[in-house]
């Protein structure tokens, strides 16, 4: 699911390579072709034919904690992938086809957090075997949504938190998650936010990832007690989502006795502390929207 929260990529045309990132992770990115922008930036260029792409100015502003759970990678990918394609004067299928998401997953390793960076809202992404690509498909969020979000001073890498979680699972667990699987997409379907708390139960990833982590289920338990209608560990961690609801137009007009999203994020953020952890609160929204390009102001590819 995507939120509001976003990363800006700027390419400029250069002499040379440089790259400048301000914001969240600006102490621990590369600043160099390694950098998962280049990497969109250089596909997209291998696809439109035009090979190496000429020297570029990047310039990343990026709100997403990064190494936190909230889909950074996706992002700097999917940045990538669509300036390169627009600088390259490249357009892809989309009905039928969707290269843009299956280029991106090919890239992270799956469609996760790469279609919902692409299409915005909450996508189901499904493999399929017959066309050998992946597939994504819109589920409904109901409108007044608040993801309240505990970021933690705390990194866990994904190979870790992987390896964490088995490399098997018993029949009961899996029926236990597809059973909380079906339930969520129901919940969002018909409305449901009462269903969440059960919806959001978690057998698989959760239970293992909290030995590398105390804080997790703490923080969950008093999301919930603080009202929170489910709560849960985002992607591989560390960042700890709740779903609260009763936002009506803009939060900054709207008093906070209406909504529960100021509730939640102090209980989240104490309980963590009992648990001898700091963090901080984000509070935004589902989006339905997806990347996108703000501006394009100059001519560098002659098919443009």
């Amino acid at each position: 699911m995507a939120v509001d929260l976003w990363n800006e990529l700027i390419v400029e045309a250069a002499e040379e390579f440089s790259m400048d990132i301000k914001g969240e992770g600006a102490e621990e990115l590369p600043r160099d072709s390694t950098n998962l922008v280049v990497t969109g930036v250089e596909k997209a260029f291998e696809l439109s034919g035009s090979g190496t792409p000429p020297p570029f100015k990047y310039t990343l502003i990026n709100k997403i904690p990064f190494a936190r759970g909230l889909g950074s990678s996706s992002a700097a990918i999917v940045a990538g992938l669509i300036a390169g394609l627009v600088l390259a004067g490249h357009e892809l299928e989309v009905e039928g086809h969707e290269k843009l998401l299956n280029i991106a997953a090919d890239i992270e390793g799956h469609p996760d957090n790469s279609a919902p960076c692409v299409y915005g809202g909450f996508q189901l992404g499904i493999f399929d075997n017959v066309e050998a690509r992946w597939s994504t498909f819109r589920i409904n969020i109901p409108s007044g949504l608040q993801c309240v979000m505990f970021v933690p001073d705390l990194k866990i890498e994904t190979k870790t938190a992987r390896g964490l979680v088995k490399d098997t699972i018993s029949r009961s667990d899996a029926v236990y998650n597809m059973a909380r699987t079906a339930l969520l997409v129901r919940s969002f379907c018909m409305n449901d936010m009462g269903a969440l708390r059960l919806a959001t139960e978690d057998a698989m990833h959760q239970i293992p990832r909290s030995t590398a982590y105390p804080a997790l289920y703490p923080v969950i338990n008093a999301a919930l007690a603080a009202g929170a209608h489910g709560a849960f560990l985002s992607g591989s961690g560390s960042t700890i989502m709740a779903i609260t609801s009763g936002l009506k137009g803009d939060a900054f007009h709207q008093i906070k006795e209406e909504r529960l999203d100021v509730k939640v994020g102090e209980a989240m953020l104490q309980a963590a502390a009992d648990c001898g952890l700091k963090g901080r609160i984000y509070a935004s929204s589902p989006s339905d929207k997806g990347a996108y390009v703000v501006r394009k102001n100059a001519v560098l590819m002659d098919n443009i």
